[in-house]
């Protein structure tokens, strides 16, 4: 690579780069904004809609730990020496830390308990709803997949769809609440819950359940179920 081709390389980044800065209000703008559509078409008030997501979105970097497992795994690690990549067998003991994402779980099961409280007085729409709580966590269990020194991980589009789908055909006069609600606790129950006993045999060093950030399946699945109505 010549000088003028090296340069014109290094333009084009800097340019790609200074387009992606630009272009990343109008990204978080374009979330913010489908964020609050759904909360509020929950009934949740608009200022309270806005400090939910705001929570939501400081509270994506809080992970409050509930458990410790330590387990005994086997892998093999990537060494580079003076250019040459060696694979070196290890066998040890590694700690995972099981956690609870305040932004990623506690807020949306607090709004999930705030519309099943609702709900209590229509016996109906509550009952549809844990039925579509039921489909989703079925379908969340199916696809979803343990990874090494990761995690579950599931498909982003399986429980948003699952659970848009089952509102329009259960959901009755509210197909909107039956949306968040069996999109984020089927996500909840069916990828994460029903596959602790998975974690410890990952050697994951942390596990959380909603993720490291608000970007995680079980915030958006309930968000985008709504959207998707």
């Amino acid at each position: 690579m010549n000088k003028y081709q090296g340069f014109h390389h290094r333009s084009q980044s800097l340019f790609l780069f200074i387009l992606l800065l630009l272009f990343l209000p109008f990204l978080f703008l374009v979330f913010a904004g489908s964020v609050m559509i759904a909360f509020t078409r929950l009934g949740i008030p608009l200022p309270l809609a806005y400090s939910l997501f705001w929570l939501s979105l400081i509270g994506s970097s809080i992970n409050i730990p509930i458990k410790e497992w330590i387990s005994e795994v086997e892998e093999i690690r990537e060494i580079r020496f003076f250019g040459i990549n060696y694979r070196i067998p290890y066998h040890g003991m590694k700690k995972t830390v099981l956690a609870v994402n305040l932004g990623g779980a506690i807020i949306p099961l607090t709004i999930v308990a705030y519309e099943l409280l609702r709900l209590s007085g229509n016996p109906h729409l509550l009952s549809n709803s844990i039925l579509g709580i039921i489909i989703v966590t079925v379908v969340c269990k199916i696809f979803a997949r343990p990874i090494k020194g990761l995690g579950i991980a599931i498909p982003a589009f399986i429980p948003p769809i699952t659970a848009a789908i089952t509102a329009l055909i259960i959901g009755g006069e509210n197909p909107v609440v039956v949306a968040y609600i069996s999109g984020t606790m089927g996500a909840l129950i069916g990828a994460d819950i029903l596959n602790l006993h998975r974690i410890k045999d990952l050697g994951a060093p942390i596990a959380s359940i909603g993720g490291a950030g608000t970007f995680d399946g079980i915030f958006l699945s309930g968000i985008i179920a709504v959207l998707l109505i």
